[in-house]
C-alpha cells in the first residue's frame, strides 16, 4: 500500500508540474515594445530574459469564408488566383507565366525534452502535424483574368518540397534532405520523369525548409539551409552544413558555404538596384517577446551573421555551451534592417519597374508568416521596407501591405503568409499555408504591369521614443 500511495504522490507531482508549465506558456511574458521600436536600421536589444519553458502565443486556424479576403492597403486590390491547396508553401512563376506551388506539411518533429514537448504542441495547435502532401502543383491562368483556370500536380512523391527553380529545360526542387532535379519542357501539365538527385543537405531538424534561388546568369543555385535547434542546444556538431546559404555550380557540380551564421535564412532575392543577394532571417526564439529581431540582409560571400553565439555584431547568446571560435567576433556582420521579434520573415520580392505595385517605389516586399513566442502575436501580414536609389534601405519603419490574416481578438488565423513571387503580368502573388490559397495583389483596377495604383500605406506598429539601440 505504501508503495502504491507514493506511486499516487509521485504522479500528482507531476501533474502539477506540468499544469503549471502549460500555464505559464498561455500566460507567458508579454512584450514591452512596440513592433516598431524592434524595427529598423536600429532596433531597440533589451536585456535578454533566458526561458527554459518558453511563452507560447498562436492562433488556431480559422478557414476563410467564401468572398473573404485579407485586407490590402488602399488603392491594391486582392483576390484568389487559387484555392484548394494543401499546405502552400512556395509559389514561383515560370517564364511562360505558369506558376509552380510547392505543397508540403512538414516532417514529424522529434524534438525531445521540454522544447520537443512545446513545438509538437504548438504544430498540433496551428494545423501542421498533419501528413504531407508532397508535390508540386502547377496554376495556369490561360485567360489573363488573374485566377488560375488550369490545377493540376505537375510531379508528386517528393519529400516535403519547398525550393523551386527552372533553368533550360530543367526543374530543380529542394527537398527537405537535398536538391533534385527532374526535366520539364515549358507548358507541360505533368511530369513522370524520376528525380534525380543533385546534392544532399541535412534533413528534418528544427527547421526543415530548403529554400532555392538561381544565379542572374543561371549557372549556379543558392540553397537555404535552417538550424536544427534554436541556439544550438543540441552541441555545435550537430549544426553541420546548418544555419548557411550554399552556392552550386550546375556545370561543375561543386557546392561552396557561400555565407553562415545565418539561424534560418528563407527568401532570398537579387537586389534590383545594386545587384547584391539579400535575404531575410528567422532568428533565435526563448529570450522574450522582445528578443531577438528576425531580419532582412545582404549576403556577401563569406559573411558570418554570428550564430549561435552571437547576435546582431556585438551581443553575446550566453545559453551556447560550445566555446566560441576565436576572433569570432573581429568578422561579424550586422544585419542591414530588423524586421520585428518573431515575425517569421519567409518570402522576399523586390519591387521592379514592370511591377503593379511600383507606386510604393524601390525597396522590397516581404511576408511574414506570424510568432509563436510571443505576446502580443506579431507578423502575419505583408510589410515593404523602402530603399533608397543606391539599394538600400531606408530609415523607415516597415509599411503594412498586407493585414486581416488574424482575426481581432488573435485567436485564430485565416491564414498565414509564406512566400511572394512575380506573376508575369506583374501581380504579386502570396502563398497562404494555412488558408490553402494563392492571393494575387494588384492595382486597384486590374491595371496592366507598370502602371502605378495610388497607395496609402501606414508604418507597422506604435511609434516611441528613441530606445537605446546596438552599435552597427
Amino acid at each position: 500500500m505504501g508503495i502504491i500511495r507514493k506511486a499516487l504522490i509521485a504522479l500528482l507531482v507531476l501533474v502539477v508540474i506540468a499544469a503549471a508549465a502549460i500555464w505559464w506558456m498561455l500566460r507567458g511574458s508579454p512584450a514591452q515594445h512596440s513592433l516598431a521600436e524592434l524595427s529598423g536600421l536600429r532596433p531597440l536589444l533589451v536585456e535578454a530574459n533566458a526561458q527554459t519553458i518558453p511563452t507560447l502565443g498562436t492562433a488556431k486556424p480559422l478557414p476563410w469564408k467564401a468572398g473573404e479576403t485579407p485586407v490590402a492597403a488602399a488603392g491594391l486590390a486582392i483576390k484568389a488566383f487559387a484555392t484548394g491547396l494543401d499546405h502552400p508553401r512556395n509559389v514561383v512563376t515560370l517564364p511562360n507565366g505558369d506558376v509552380l506551388v510547392s505543397e508540403a506539411s512538414g516532417p514529424p518533429s522529434k524534438a525531445s525534452g521540454v522544447t520537443g514537448f512545446v513545438m509538437k504542441l504548438l504544430l498540433k495547435r496551428v494545423g501542421s502535424e498533419v501528413p504531407s502532401a508532397n508535390r508540386i502543383a502547377l496554376l495556369r491562368d490561360a485567360d489573363g483574368d488573374g485566377v488560375a483556370e488550369v490545377h493540376t500536380t505537375l510531379i508528386g512523391g517528393l519529400n516535403n518540397p519547398f525550393g523551386l527553380a527552372w533553368s533550360k529545360g530543367t526543374l530543380y526542387i529542394a527537398n527537405t534532405d537535398g536538391v533534385v532535379s527532374v526535366p520539364y519542357t515549358l507548358g507541360a501539365t505533368t511530369i513522370s520523369a524520376a528525380p534525380t538527385k543533385v546534392v544532399g543537405l541535412p534533413p528534418a531538424g528544427r527547421h526543415w525548409v530548403k529554400n532555392l534561388l538561381l544565379s542572374p546568369d543561371e549557372t549556379k543555385l543558392y540553397i537555404t539551409v535552417g538550424s536544427g535547434s534554436d541556439h544550438a542546444e543540441n552541441g555545435i556538431a550537430s549544426e553541420k552544413g546548418r544555419a548557411a546559404i550554399w552556392e552550386y555550380s550546375i556545370a561543375d557540380k561543386q557546392m561552396r558555404q557561400f555565407a553562415g551564421g545565418l539561424r534560418n535564412p528563407n527568401g532570398m532575392a537579387w537586389n534590383t538596384a545594386s545587384g547584391e543577394l539579400w535575404t531575410v532571417v528567422n532568428e533565435r526564439d526563448q529570450l522574450g517577446s522582445d528578443l531577438v529581431p528576425d531580419y532582412l540582409t545582404n549576403v556577401p560571400l563569406g559573411a558570418n551573421y554570428g550564430w549561435p553565439w552571437v547576435y546582431y555584431k556585438t551581443v553575446i547568446d550566453w545559453r551556447v555551451k560550445d566555446p566560441i571560435p576565436a576572433d569570432f567576433m573581429d568578422y561579424i556582420r550586422k544585419p542591414e534592417y530588423a524586421l520585428g521579434a518573431h515575425v517569421a520573415a519567409l518570402g522576399l520580392a523586390f519591387n521592379h519597374p514592370g511591377s503593379q505595385l511600383v507606386a510604393f517605389g524601390d525597396g522590397a516586399f516581404i511576408a511574414r508568416h506570424g510568432s509563436w513566442n510571443r505576446k502580443p502575436l506579431s507578423g502575419y501580414d505583408v510589410v515593404f521596407v523602402k530603399f533608397d536609389k543606391n539599394g538600400n534601405p531606408l530609415a523607415d519603419k516597415p509599411v503594412t501591405v498586407l493585414s486581416g490574416f488574424l482575426t481581432a481578438d488573435q485567436k485564430n488565423a485565416h491564414g498565414r503568409p509564406v512566400m511572394l513571387s512575380w506573376a508575369k503580368d506583374g501581380a504579386l502573388l502570396l502563398a497562404d499555408d494555412v488558408g490553402g490559397v494563392v492571393w494575387r495583389i494588384a492595382g486597384s483596377a486590374g491595371a496592366p504591369a507598370g502602371s502605378a495604383p495610388a497607395v496609402s500605406v501606414a508604418p507597422t506598429g506604435t511609434p516611441s521614443q528613441p530606445a537605446p539601440i546596438a552599435p552597427r
